[in-house]
C-alpha cells in the first residue's frame, strides 16, 4: 500500500506520522494491500478555493474527498483517491469539542476515506446513517483505547515538604489515602539512593495501604532493586538519577545499557513484577526497551512541558505522539508523565495509545490552593473530558 502525504498546512500542530499511519492502517483494515491513497494537509485559504473550484461553494470546510474509483489497474493497484484536511478548521473544531487537533484530523481522515469507499452522507437519511457506521467502524480500529486514561498520583513532593523540616508532617502515606478516595487510579513514589524524601518506611507502609496500584520509581542500583523485591510494588519504573539534580533530567539509556537493564527486568519478571522504562520520546531507546522485555515505556513529557513558545510545544508533542504510537505497535504498554499541569495535560491524555499518566508536582501545587482532594478531581475532569 502507498500514502502519498504532503503537508501544505504552513506548520499547524499536526502529527504527520500519525496521519500516515492512520491512512495505513485505514488501507489494511478495507483489505487494500495494494491500494495508493493521497493525503493533502493544508490550510483554511486553499481549502476555500478547493471547494469553490470543484463544489461551487465559496467557503471554507474541513474535509473534502475524491474518489478514482475501487477497481485495480493494469498492475493491480487501486489508485483510491485524494483526501484533504484544513489543518486551521480541524483545529478550531478540536478547540470547540474539547479534543486535541490531531485527534479531529483523525476522525476527518476517516469521514473522507468513507467517501472515497463509495458512501456519501448527501444521499439522504438511510446513506447518513450507514456512512456513520461506517466511520465507527473504522475509529474503533484506529482508536484503540478500551477506558478512559488512568491518573496516577506522584506523592514525593509530600515527603519533601516533611524532609525540608525534619519532623512527621506532612505524611505522604496519608495523601496517598486522600488521592485515592480522590479517584487516583495509582500512587507513584521515587525512592532515591540520597533518601532526600521518600524514605524506606514510606515505601513500606504505601505498599500496606494503597488500594489501587503502587508503582515505585527507582534506579537500577543494586540496594534499591533489594528493597523493591522485598516489598513488591505493583510495578516498578525504571528510571536515571543524578545526585545533584532538582528532579529526573530526561530519559534513562536503555540503548546504551541494555545488558545491565536487561537483567534488572528479567528479575523483576521472575518475582512476578511488571517493569516500565521512562524513556525520551525517541525509537531508538523505545526499541531497546523492547528488546530487554519491558512490558511499559513511560514516555518523558518534560520538552514538550517545558516549552517556552507554540512552534517548540507543537514540536515536542508530535515527538511524543508519534513515540506513543511506535511504542505500541512495539508489543508495549505506554504511559506518560513528567511536567504535566492543568493547561498541558489534556492533548497527552487525548492520544489512543496512552494508558496512564503520572502526575505529582501540578497536582501538589493547585492543592495548597485548592486542597488535596480538590485537586486531584479537578485533574481527572481533564483527563475524563480529554480521552
Amino acid at each position: 500500500m502507498t500514502v502519498l502525504l504532503r503537508d501544505e498546512s504552513g506548520g499547524r500542530s499536526v502529527c504527520l506520522e500519525m496521519v500516515r499511519r492512520d491512512a495505513e492502517r485505514l488501507l489494511a483494515a478495507a483489505g487494500m494491500a495494494r491500494a495508493e491513497l493521497s493525503v493533502l494537509i493544508t490550510d483554511d485559504k486553499a481549502m476555500r478555493r478547493l471547494n469553490r473550484d470543484h463544489r461551487g461553494r465559496d467557503k471554507t470546510t474541513n474535509v473534502l474527498s475524491w474518489p478514482q474509483g475501487l477497481e485495480p489497474g493494469p498492475d493491480g493497484t487501486v489508485v483510491l483517491g485524494d483526501i484533504v484536511i484544513s489543518s486551521q478548521t480541524a483545529a478550531r473544531e478540536a478547540g470547540e469539542r474539547g479534543q486535541g487537533v490531531n485527534r479531529r484530523i483523525r476522525r476527518l481522515l476517516v469521514h473522507g476515506f468513507v467517501h472515497l469507499l463509495g458512501f456519501d452522507h448527501e444521499r439522504g437519511e438511510e446513506e447518513a446513517r450507514r456512512m456513520a457506521a461506517e466511520e465507527e467502524m473504522y475509529l474503533s480500529i484506529l482508536e484503540r483505547r478500551q477506558t478512559m486514561v488512568s491518573l496516577a498520583i506522584n506523592v514525593d513532593h509530600v515527603a519533601t515538604l516533611r524532609q525540608a523540616r525534619g519532623g512527621a508532617e506532612p505524611d505522604p502515606v496519608a495523601a496517598a489515602a486522600v488521592c485515592e478516595l480522590a479517584g487516583a487510579q495509582g500512587i507513584v513514589v521515587h525512592l532515591r539512593e540520597d533518601r532526600r524524601h521518600i524514605q524506606d518506611r514510606d515505601v513500606r507502609l504505601l505498599r500496606q495501604t494503597v488500594k489501587s496500584k503502587l508503582n515505585l520509581e527507582m534506579a537500577a542500583a543494586e540496594e534499591i532493586i533489594a528493597i523493591a523485591l522485598d516489598v513488591g510494588p505493583d510495578m516498578v519504573t525504571l528510571v536515571p538519577e543524578k545526585r545533584q539534580e532538582l528532579t529526573t533530567e530526561g530519559g534513562l539509556d536503555v540503548a546504551g545499557q541494555e545488558e545491565k537493564i536487561r537483567d534488572t527486568v528479567a528479575r523483576f519478571r521472575d518475582a512476578g513484577i511488571p517493569v516500565s522504562l521512562f524513556i525520551d520520546p525517541d525509537e531508538r531507546q523505545i526499541e531497546a526497551a523492547a528488546r530487554v522485555g519491558a512490558t511499559f515505556v513511560e514516555i518523558h513529557t518534560g520538552r514538550y512541558s517545558d516549552a517556552e513558545d507554540e512552534k517548540s510545544r507543537e514540536e515536542e508533542f508530535n515527538l511524543i505522539a508519534a513515540a506513543a504510537e511506535t511504542a505500541f505497535e512495539a508489543g508495549l504498554r505506554v504511559n506518560a508523565g513528567h511536567g504535566l499541569n492543568y493547561l498541558n495535560t489534556a492533548p497527552v491524555a487525548a492520544l489512543p495509545t496512552i494508558e496512564e499518566l503520572s502526575i505529582g508536582h501540578a497536582v501538589m501545587a493547585r492543592a495548597i490552593m485548592v486542597g488535596l482532594e480538590a485537586a486531584v478531581r479537578e485533574m481527572r475532569e481533564i483527563i475524563r473530558a480529554a480521552s
